[in-house]
């Protein structure tokens, strides 16, 4: 019996020092993709996980002290199917990641600083196609062939936090200091100091400033 035990514990041992090497190893990884990642995007302090795709970098200005945890992908399209577009993307100072962030542009997207975004998060300023105004896109058509179209710009604030799974798309401003709760779809303007929930997105809460508390909305 006693001999199990020891040999159990060898196993523990030996797996808690294997573990323990390759996590320094990540590190190391991790440690030196940061440093490319911020000669590349001219980003200072940034941080990056792996699984990150980063298009027309000239296009994507970041602010300070990035933290980007895994599977993000950024990309400024200049064309699409022939059409030429102009994009813009910038984000703040001190804006974090989780996973599987994708963000999208062909006009211009914003973040302000602090912000902090959860996983699976979708931001686009375009769709595939028109379906009002002056352009309609028949259905006959394959939605990848479609022409992209922007309804306008993306304007998150400061100090805003994006819970898992939420779909931002143009025209889109949100105010400083709001909460986007997780699995919602956010299009049109939002106030500040407010939670919203939903699809489409409503306010749940708004910030008392008076009395510091999140006062429910009916």
């Amino acid at each position: 019996m006693k001999k199990i035990i020891n040999y159990c514990r060898q196993i523990v041992l030996l797996n808690g020092i294997f573990y323990g090497i390759l996590l320094t190893i990540s590190n190391i990884i991790r440690k030196f993709r940061s440093i490319f990642y911020r000669f590349v995007l001219n980003a200072p302090e940034i941080n990056v996980g792996p699984g990150c795709k980063f298009i027309n970098i000239r296009l994507i200005n970041f602010g300070k002290n990035i933290s980007i945890f895994k599977s993000i992908w950024i990309e400024a399209v200049v064309i699409y199917k022939g059409k030429k577009y102009s994009p813009k993307i910038y984000i703040g100072d001190r804006v974090s990641f989780s996973a599987g962030v994708h963000i999208t542009a062909i006009h211009q997207i914003t973040i302000g600083n602090d912000v902090l975004f959860g996983s699976n998060i979708y931001i686009s300023d375009h769709n595939h196609g028109g379906y009002s105004n002056n352009v309609h896109s028949i259905p006959s058509e394959p939605p990848s062939a479609r022409e992209l179209t922007s309804g306008g710009e993306v304007f998150i604030g400061n100090n805003v936090w994006v819970g898992d799974n939420v779909n931002i798309v143009a025209p889109v401003k949100i105010g400083d200091g709001s909460i986007i709760g997780a699995n919602s779809v956010v299009r049109g303007d939002i106030p500040s100091n407010v939670i919203v929930a939903g699809s489409p997105a409503r306010i749940i809460k708004i910030f008392n400033e008076s009395t510091k508390l999140w006062i429910p909305q009916k």
